[in-house]
């Protein structure tokens, strides 16, 4: 024992020595031998939701749905919840962050009629409902709310308040910084004439801003502009940060990316200056449809056409016409920004895109395989499919579970899972959207990348030093230069292998007629790429519809691809982003079919290519 005491004391002054030789070794240098001190990177891609609904949600609660913010956190952060209809449900992997996102209008207001709230007692439409709920007529009482609108019979503060007190409340509990991000947010619910205007207003901060306004319904305006200026209020009165993201806009009936104001106004560079400031953003993908494009709008697009619901609008009342498809799409949109920048000097739909699931269920489900659907009356059900979505449309408006989409989710490259650090993501536009799948993307555009960039062991560092990420910008072409791209994809570790990479391209020429065009710059199995920049050849499909089941036989797990524009034309404004698009896979219809051993229609999808699509990068000469 006493040697060893001896042994430790010695071993101890051994290594002060050695330390302070160490130390003097290290001053003798004028740089650090760690070359990732002071980085700020993006290193990590994180997946979430950012347009999610619970029974606080009145057109969700009022409609029978039970499960409520804390479930809806629980779920995304992996628990087992019960879901409103019975089952156990689990995600197969956490999410990394969520917006809860219930409506504005009468927040909670399904929870105070449960509780008998005493702010709610107060009021006689609310105790009206109360008593109306107790005697079995709850589903009446929601029917009445529902036809009065835009017209708030509750009209408390008190109760907006309160409701919203307990919402920021409930997101600042279940926030982990560093492992998981609960987003404050609501949805501002905007249709006039049944024409889907909504957005998903999200704050970066926590309660102690953001308790310091109530959340901006439709019951205060049904124009965006006004939205905008509670924005700006809100970041003037706490000097907090907020940004909103619209719905993909295939049920709005042309009117999301109209070329006029709500009132019927051209379209002015302070609009389009104020639009781009608070919505960074926009939601391509969700269960009510895919938005990126449509066949009419994309006829030379092989794969345009993904998830399409164009019936009508979200009323179901009015019918689609093709005249209003170019204000409903993305890529439309994104062509008609750049005509647009080119009258007024600025853009007004200069958007990143992402994903979400827009399910008023409080599970944020978007695998194929666990598909709990937008409602609670479609979750997992032999007889969900024929399910008509919408009360009171038209027979040939209406909607059933049957088209709806499994989808999706936003990707957000970022340097730390927190609210500051993702939401900063989102304002710059780094994030991109998926179907569904957990798949990543990464792009890069500049002037001088290489091919041989693709295989730099610092591939991300090297990409942020010599361009610009998705979300970026390029100015002033140099001199016979054309924008060289980036793009590194990688299968969802649990899904399917990859088809394709793709960028889409679109521009302005010198007549102001825009164009796009699709390239294939990446393909699986041994398929070859034209002069045209299109693969003819599909991946193949491995799906068995009957066992639900398919094989990763074909396709890539990993793809890559480095891109020169072959048609640049340096005094043309254009964009540029990339799609990428997995192999065939069973559809959700397929996994029901097998599940409670249905017959389907022959209408009925039952195979699927899920895909992400990334932000774009734009080019503008000087």
């Amino acid at each position: 024992m006493k040697l060893n005491r001896i042994t430790l004391v010695i071993s101890v002054f051994l290594a002060i020595a050695a330390n302070k030789t160490v130390m003097a070794q290290a001053d003798k240098f004028d740089k650090e031998y760690s070359p990732y001190q002071g980085m700020s990177t993006p290193i990590n891609v994180y997946f979430g939701d950012t347009h999610l609904h619970t029974s606080w949600s009145t057109d969700s609660g009022m409609a029978g749905a039970t499960l409520t913010p804390d479930d809806a956190y629980r779920f995304a952060m992996g628990e087992t919840v019960t879901s409103n209809l019975g089952w156990k449900a689990q995600l197969r992997r956490p999410l990394d962050f969520i917006v809860v996102a219930d409506h504005a209008e009468n927040l909670g207001l399904a929870d105070f009629i449960r509780r008998e709230d005493p702010i709610l007692m107060k009021n006689e439409q609310g105790r009206k409902w109360v008593e109306m709920t107790k005697a079995g007529k709850g589903y009446d009482a929601f029917i009445e709310w529902l036809r009065a609108e835009d017209n708030d019979l509750i009209d408390d503060p008190k109760m907006v308040k309160a409701a919203w007190d307990l919402v920021t409340t409930n997101a600042d509990k279940y926030n982990r910084p560093g492992s998981f991000t609960a987003f404050h947010g609501f949805e501002w619910t905007s249709h006039p004439n049944g024409n889907n205007m909504h957005r998903v207003v999200i704050f970066r901060d926590d309660k102690n801003k953001t308790n310091r306004v109530l959340p901006y319904s439709q019951f205060d305006s049904v124009d965006a502009e006004d939205l905008w200026k509670y924005m700006q209020t809100y970041e003037d009165k706490t000097g907090g940060k907020v940004l909103a993201i619209p719905h993909n806009g295939n049920l709005s009936n042309g009117y999301m990316f109209d070329t006029k104001t709500l009132s019927g106004d051209p379209l002015t560079e302070a609009y389009a200056r104020t639009r781009m400031k608070w919505e960074p953003i926009v939601e391509v993908t969700q269960q009510k449809g895919d938005g990126e494009t449509h066949p009419f709008l994309s006829p030379d697009d092989a794969f345009a056409d993904f998830e399409t619901m164009d019936a009508g609008n979200i009323s179901g009342k009015v019918p689609k016409t093709n005249d209003m498809l170019p204000g409903e799409y993305a890529r439309s949109a994104l062509k008609e920004g750049l005509k647009q920048e080119a009258e007024l000097g600025s853009n007004p739909f200069k958007f990143g895109m992402v994903g979400s699931t827009d399910n008023h269920t409080g599970l944020a489900t978007t695998r194929e395989d666990n598909n709990f659907g937008k409602a609670h009356f479609v979750e997992p059900d032999p007889h969900r499919i024929e399910h008509v979505l919408i009360e009171g449309a038209k027979p040939e408006l209406s909607l059933y579970a049957k088209d709806l989409g499994a989808s999706g989710l936003a990707a957000v490259w970022a340097r730390e899972n927190t609210r500051e650090a993702i939401w900063d993501s989102m304002a710059r536009k780094e994030v991109y959207a998926t179907s569904g799948s957990r798949l990543k993307v990464r792009l890069f555009a500049g002037w001088d990348f290489q091919e041989s960039d693709l295989s730099r062991e610092d591939f991300a560092i090297h990409g942020y030093a010599n361009g610009v990420p998705m979300g970026g910008d390029l100015t002033a072409a140099p001199s016979g230069k054309s924008p060289t791209l980036l793009v590194q994809a990688m299968k969802d570790q649990d899904g399917a292998n990859l088809d394709r990479i793709q960028i889409i391209k679109g521009w302005l020429d010198k007549d102001g007629t825009t164009h796009e065009r699709v390239y294939d710059v990446a393909v699986s199995d041994g398929r070859t790429i034209d002069k045209d920049g299109i693969c003819k050849e599909p991946v193949g499909n491995t799906v068995n519809v009957k066992d639900a089941t398919y094989t990763n036989d074909i396709g890539a797990v990993a793809q890559q691809a480095y891109w020169q524009d072959p048609d640049f034309d340096s005094n043309e404004k254009a964009f540029y982003y990339v799609r990428v698009i997995e192999i065939p896979k069973p559809r959700w219809t397929a996994y029901d079919a097998k599940f409670f051993n249905l017959k389907l229609a022959d209408d009925v999808k039952m195979i699927v290519q899920d895909r992400a699509y990334t932000s774009p990068v734009w080019y503008t000469p000087e």
